[in-house]
């Protein structure tokens, strides 16, 4: 008992995965200032946003609507998040346990951040915030589809093995998935999906700052918005991470190996950071159709050169 509150407290869990992921957030704020000819920020501003919301920043509650679902969303965010990063990173630190993090279980977990997102913003009474949340929901009814048939082809690539564990293993074993045609284009619809799951250009309408304002996390402040950005410090690791799990092979943690291994976490961030800076925000109906007919079209294709042994 005592090593699992380890895993999900400190290490590969909330500590560990809240620093990394602020780290990141730095990354992502670097080179977004480089692209735009800026300085950007220094390295420890992710902790400083953090710590002034919820230290210093009051929280604001809405006059009309409810305090106790506003208040606990943004929890739920972060234990979505976290849960998912503990099973994702632990068979990727080769960290065996009872359960190793089986993908259906992983897929459930990373869509709580999102849906927190759509209760707390419901729940806090504001228009704007409802104008985000159904667009939120919009976008999840999209890319979700299409991130289930991602998760299904690789699946079928590693011989129908359910668990990242052994996914990981059988590329370690041979070649990373990404070294095929399939893997390739799974590879690019993966990139998308979580750009949309991260809320990140061109997929940022639920938020869209100046169209409304933040949309649902316009009533947050204080210490609730420090938890939000937490969740979403949490995100940047986790999702690059999974799609290094899934497509590139894992983390190898011996020699080289170690350096190799940041390199594919932050070569991704860099990936998700240059098209959210050289792309316009999309209106949802471009950005649903995109994921309805043009991402799913690749992973179909990829589906059916997978079972051609392409």
């Amino acid at each position: 008992m005592a090593v699992n509150f380890f895993y999900f407290l400190v290490f590969p869990g909330l500590l560990f995965l809240g620093v990394a992921g602020a780290f990141l957030s730095w990354f992502d704020r670097k080179v977004t200032a480089m692209v735009q000819f800026r300085k950007g920020p220094p390295v420890l501003q992710p902790f400083y946003d953090f710590f002034k919301l919820l230290l210093v920043k009051e929280t604001i509650l809405p006059k009309y609507g409810s305090p106790v679902i506003f208040l606990l969303a943004p929890v739920f965010a972060v234990f979505g998040a976290t849960m998912a990063g503990v099973f994702i990173l632990l068979p990727l630190f080769n960290i065996t346990t009872g359960f190793r993090g089986d993908l259906l279980v992983i897929f459930y977990l990373l869509t709580i951040p999102s849906f927190s997102y759509i209760l707390g913003s419901l729940a806090s009474g504001n228009p704007l915030a409802s104008v985000g949340s159904s667009r939120e929901m919009k976008l999840i009814l999209s890319y979700e589809l299409t991130f289930m048939l991602v998760l299904a082809a690789v699946i079928m690539k590693c011989g129908r093995q359910f668990d990242l564990y052994s996914i990981i293993a059988a590329q370690q074993a041979s070649s990373p998935f990404a070294a095929s045609v399939s893997g390739v284009l799974l590879f690019i619809v993966a990139i998308f999906c979580i750009q949309a799951k991260l809320a990140l250009v061109p997929f940022d309408m639920a938020e869209a700052e100046t169209e409304i304002n933040h949309g649902v996390f316009i009533e947050y402040s204080g210490a609730a918005y420090a938890l939000i950005r937490l969740a979403k410090y949490i995100m940047l690791l986790v999702l690059p991470s999974l799609v290094a799990a899934l497509l590139l092979g894992g983390f190898r943690l011996d020699g080289i190996h170690v350096l190799w291994s940041l390199v594919k976490v932050i070569g991704i961030v860099l990936l998700l950071t240059l098209i959210r800076n050289t792309n316009p925000r999309l209106r949802i109906k471009q950005a649903v159709n995109f994921f309805l007919v043009w991402m799913n079209l690749l992973v179909v294709i990829a589906i059916v050169l997978i079972a051609l042994g392409y």
